[in-house]
């Protein structure tokens, strides 16, 4: 206990690194480059170190699943939240435990290597210095939490078009957009159809002559207003899901996707259907994508081939003037400040990380990567649970649970590598995809606080029936064990009354809908059949 932890970047996961070593009892300094809390969530009007979100960005997760574990946000806040609610959300939470006062802002982190004792003590050694001083100063910490993001160096291939150095318009990267000023009455042309690029295509249609957006692949669009008009992430990252899933042969599920997606928008008429499945890629979420599309509001094309002087050709041959081009081409990873030989992140494969935390390189295992990985849902309680699972490393009281073997480790990491290569097409942001719940549940069996729903069904049934139906909230990992809350059955009972409260208008005489019992029984007990036959089968 007491040990000197290092975090770098008060983002949404270097908050939650923080709040975690002060649960853990130890000593977190924070070192954050910028001048507030935030990381990419801060809106700022001019250009700033590390990614930022235009003015208009709302949230693609629901803010129940955006909820820290132990801080559920307000009743009165929108589900799909604009940047400035998530912001404000931030600082409520910095507030409520007290983080700002570990926090050294304007303070860039030079870098961090081992300490001369290291082979010893585990110990590391941090060069920071001063962005307003320039003052330079080096510091010892028993342990590191590297809590950067991976939103930070733009990848922006224009030397891959030929034509680019004698165009004569403007070409961007969507980290520099702010809003449409500058925009109006121009031809543009956004480059890549991820959540970005939409965004962006759809708020400059209702200001420029012609918005293009180009797409290399095509992408599966999903609506963030699902069944019910509840959010997306609602019946979708559920436990339920999950066990369907594994239930159901991965084809039927797949094309029951496929074509729930083609019953809103016909992906082939659109000329947009991707040659691999809906869940094989980062999903596109957006309502009003489509509709720009049918207004000739935003013309879909095909990837960009090349440029003019006053236009751009694309892969089919088609030529349009345009004015700007924005490429909506996302980020590479970067850890400038650690060495090649600790996390060597090349451009399309997986670093080697185990388990999206742990460089293979390390003796001692005193430096830990949180934040480092993508799912379907928000980071921030799957950076908190990292969290609590490295402080729990760092002071050694894992003793039935460490970490495994570096072969063991290293065939893992080969292992989960191979496995996105099979199930996502090539991409550097696809190596580091997890499956939101099993990846959650894998960390609190480390931890010690993965519920026991079965247990639950018996002893405590709306409470078991609230987490296998509703969507799987960090609130369930703070039910039992180390870190136990108090309030979180609480919040788990109370997470659907908080999602549909901003909603309501005239008041309702609704009946509450009985039942839930014989189907939560029956998919439990196709799926114990399921895996009865599986062993049978095996043996």
């Amino acid at each position: 206990s007491g040990k000197r932890t290092a975090v770098i970047g008060c983002g949404a996961s270097g908050l939650a690194a923080i709040k975690v070593c002060l649960e853990d009892g130890m000593e977190p300094i924070c070192f954050e480059k910028n001048h507030d809390i935030g990381g990419l969530w801060r809106f700022e009007e001019s250009k700033k170190n590390g990614a930022t979100v235009y003015r208009s960005t709302h949230v693609n997760t629901s803010k129940e699943m955006m909820s820290y574990s132990d801080f559920p946000q307000p009743k009165e806040f929108p589900n799909y939240m604009h940047n400035s609610y998530v912001l404000k959300y931030y600082r409520m939470y910095a507030e409520r435990f007290g983080l700002l006062k570990h926090i050294q802002f304007h303070t860039e982190v030079l870098s961090c290597d081992y300490a001369e004792d290291y082979s010893q003590t585990g110990n590391w050694e941090l060069k920071v210095k001063n962005t307003k001083t320039g003052e330079e100063r080096s510091e010892i910490f028993n342990a590191v939490m590297v809590a950067v993001g991976h939103h930070a160096v733009p990848n922006f291939p224009v030397s891959d078009f030929p034509g680019s150095d004698k165009f004569k318009g403007s070409i961007t990267h969507s980290t520099d957009y702010r809003d449409f000023k500058g925009y109006e009455d121009k031809n543009v042309v956004v480059v890549g159809m991820g959540n970005s690029g939409a965004d962006i295509a759809i708020e400059l249609s209702w200001h420029c002559d012609k918005v293009f957006l180009s797409t290399r692949k095509g992408s599966w669009v999903f609506s963030r207003v699902s069944h019910c008009g509840y959010p997306l992430d609602w019946g979708f990252i559920t436990r339920y899901h999950v066990l369907r899933n594994s239930i159901l042969p991965e084809s039927y599920t797949r094309g029951e996707l496929e074509t729930a997606l083609n019953s809103r928008i016909d992906h082939a008429n659109y000329g947009i259907k991707p040659d691999h499945g809906p869940l094989n890629q980062h999903p596109l979420i957006t309502d009003a994508l489509p509709d720009r599309i049918l207004n000739g509001a935003v013309t879909m094309k095909p990837n960009l081939q090349r440029f003019k002087e006053n236009s751009v050709v694309f892969v089919d041959g088609t030529e349009e003037k345009v004015d700007v081009v924005v490429f909506a081409t996302g980020y590479v990873f970067s850890f400038p400040f650690l060495k090649d030989s600790l996390i060597n992140v090349s451009r399309c494969t997986s670093s080697d990380v185990y388990k999206g935390m742990w460089p293979l390189s390390q003796k001692h295992n005193t430096l830990a990567l949180i934040g480092h990985v993508q799912a379907l849902a928000t980071v921030n309680p799957l950076a908190e649970m990292q969290s609590r699972w490295a402080t729990r490393i760092f002071r050694g009281l894992l003793c039935l649970s460490k970490l495994p073997t570096n072969e063991v480790m290293k065939q893992t990491v080969a292992d989960h590598a191979n496995l996105m290569k099979k199930n996502y097409y090539t991409s550097q942001r696809h190596t580091i995809e997890v499956e939101h719940i099993p990846y959650m549940d894998f960390l609190a069996t480390q931890i010690g606080c993965k519920p026991n729903l079965l247990r639950l069904f018996f002893t405590d049934f709306p409470l078991a029936k609230k987490m296998f139906y509703e969507f799987c909230t960090g609130y369930q990992y703070r039910l039992v064990g180390p870190g136990k809350w108090a309030g979180a059955r609480e919040a788990i009972m109370t997470q659907r009354e908080r999602m549909l409260y901003p909603l309501k208008c005239l008041p309702q005489n609704q009946q509450s809908k009985k039942g839930g019992v014989f189907s939560y029984l029956f998919v439990a007990a196709i799926a114990v059949l399921v895996r009865l036959l599986i062993y049978t089968v095996s043996c």
